[in-house]
């Protein structure tokens, strides 16, 4: 039985940019709490998150080589999550008008048999357009990204709200930075380009 590839996520968002890179993949949605500790920097908050998550896994699996991620917006002193909220996601989107919002995006490969984990993340800055009360709240009732950190959708309707994008990679907004998984792949000796797929 080849050992699976897994994916730490409900996300269907993750799951479809996963398969970009590895079609056959097994996913779970991992049950943790999310909330920040006292003074935790918005980098180790997201990488501690994705580490969690992935370690999840062994709840469920006794091998397997698990993806895990976790993703926020960081503006100014605040680190902001999923809205979960109308309410919230219009407070974020007023907050956001017109300014650059650094969103940081963890990455975590564990191998569960080997015991081995690596972590990473990217960094994508998006500035925003000025945007009127009445756009935020069309915006909001029209896509529903409520469990969207930054409260909007990039893949979708989402792109309108921004003025430009400036990162490494283009997934890592959406959610799982392609480029970097790679190179985390290639320290568990695994090819994107060299999987035998059945």
């Amino acid at each position: 039985m080849k050992t699976p590839f897994i994916l730490a996520s409900s996300s269907p968002f993750r799951k479809s940019i996963l398969k970009k890179i590895l079609p056959q993949f097994d996913a779970f949605s991992p049950d943790i709490d999310e909330s920040a500790k006292t003074n935790e920097a918005p980098i180790e908050l997201v990488e501690r998150l994705a580490i969690e998550k992935a370690k999840t896994a062994t709840q469920f699996y006794q091998q397997g080589t698990v993806v895990g991620s976790d993703q926020v917006a960081h503006f100014g002193e605040q680190i902001l999550g999923k809205p979960h909220t109308r309410e919230k996601a219009i407070e974020q989107l007023k907050l956001f008008s017109g300014q650059k919002v650094q969103f940081i995006t963890s990455l975590a490969v564990f191998d569960i048999a080997l015991d081995k984990i690596q972590v990473t993340h990217d960094i994508t800055d998006v500035y925003f357009r000025e945007l009127t009360q009445s756009q935020i709240e069309n915006y909001i009732d029209i896509e529903q990204p409520l469990n969207c950190a930054g409260s909007f959708k990039s893949e979708g309707l989402g792109i309108v709200l921004f003025d430009k994008i400036v990162g490494e990679d283009p997934n890592s907004l959406v959610g799982l930075p392609l480029i970097k998984l790679t190179s985390l792949l290639h320290e568990f000796d695994i090819d994107p380009l060299n999987l035998n797929v059945d």
